[in-house]
């Protein structure tokens, strides 16, 4: 549910932008950023990474999709978060056809940090679906403020009981209490932008394209159609449905018998390394494999820290590092994988 801003000019070159957003004159979602297209080498990794990751995907799939319909039952409808939360919604719908035989709707929402999920795409929802049904899903946690925007922006809503358990793939910042893992482990789907999105871009809240009564936007990169991937992941992580069900059963096991209450752990270590590296605001660190993946993607970094010099579940990470000459720190006590740290663009720094 996204309003179609393709013929929009959108991208602004990366550091202009991130002065912007870090100057307060703009904010993150009012614009895109250029697309980052890896060279081959980074590709062909990709491609070794989801071939060594599918099974643990599927485990996690099958783990938060049979906790799902445990707790709320069959007849739900998925509300992934774009665009992360997009092919994790696919494959958990995937997986109830797989396992159970039943067609579970599926849609997918724009949600914006400090601004809210789309108030329009949430009435649409609570008009063709028991409020109560709809089952927001994510990618994976990373200090939890994605978390914390769901469940202010559902209190709020008037007219429905939107329920503001965020299922997850991953679950590495402890804030979520549906979730295939807690484990800080790589999603294939965090290592590339749209290409393997569906070719959509980062969801659009621009108040001079989007008007009142209109989804938030996106833009779709036909001409990036060349490189996509977006159904070969699917494919892939899918074709190990059958092979992991008995690990599946056992994990759903595992995770409804334990306590599974959030202790937003992961918001307290970024605090601390915060205040070690003297940073001025939580918002440029970013938590866990995913988030270091994007700061590298699409932000300006200006450090990486890895609790393991030569963990497999980063080494795109470090190839990213590499190539865009932002250093890497071995930090062995590092609560997540690893870190990305923004620069601060005023100061050359992330202080």
């Amino acid at each position: 549910m996204l309003e179609d801003l393709s013929s929009v000019s959108l991208e602004a070159e990366i550091n202009e932008r991130e002065k912007a957003i870090q100057a307060g004159t703009a904010h993150y979602a009012e614009s895109l950023p250029v697309e980052y297209q890896p060279d081959l080498a980074y590709r062909e990794l990709f491609e070794k990474v989801l071939q060594e990751s599918a099974s643990r995907l599927a485990v996690a799939v099958g783990t938060v999709t049979e906790v799902v319909l445990a707790e709320r039952g069959h007849d739900i409808a998925l509300a992934s978060l774009a665009r992360a939360g997009t092919p994790v919604g696919i494959l958990m719908r995937r997986w109830a056809f797989a396992a159970h035989g039943i067609e579970i709707p599926h849609y997918a929402v724009s949600i914006v940090r400090d601004r809210g999920i789309d108030s329009v795409a949430l009435r649409y929802l609570a008009e063709h679906h028991d409020s109560r049904s709809v089952v927001f899903v994510d990618g994976w946690t990373g200090k939890g403020a994605i978390a914390r925007e769901l469940t202010a922006a559902l209190r709020d809503f008037p007219g429905a009981e939107f329920d503001d358990d965020l299922a997850v793939l991953a679950d590495p910042g402890n804030c979520a209490r549906t979730y295939g893992t807690r484990d800080d482990f790589l999603i294939a789907s965090a290592c590339l932008n749209s290409t393997v999105s569906g070719l959509v871009s980062r969801t659009v809240l621009n108040d001079s394209l989007i008007r009142p009564g209109d989804f938030h936007g996106a833009k779709y990169y036909a001409d990036l159609a060349p490189d996509d991937v977006s159904r070969h992941l699917l494919d892939t992580v899918a074709a190990r449905f059958d092979d992991v069900r008995d690990e599946v059963a056992a994990s759903v096991t595992a995770v409804l018998a334990s306590d599974r209450t959030p202790t937003w752990t992961g918001w307290a270590s970024v605090e601390k390394v915060r205040e070690e590296y003297g940073i001025s605001h939580v918002n440029f660190v970013k938590p866990g494999v995913g988030e270091t993946t994007r700061v590298l993607l699409r932000r300006v970094p200006w450090r990486v820290l890895v609790r393991d010099a030569d963990a497999p579940e980063h080494e795109h990470i470090r190839m990213l590092a590499a190539a865009r000459g932002v250093p890497v720190d071995v930090v062995p006590d590092l609560a997540y994988s690893c870190m990305g740290l923004i620069k601060n663009v005023s100061s050359g720094d992330a202080s």
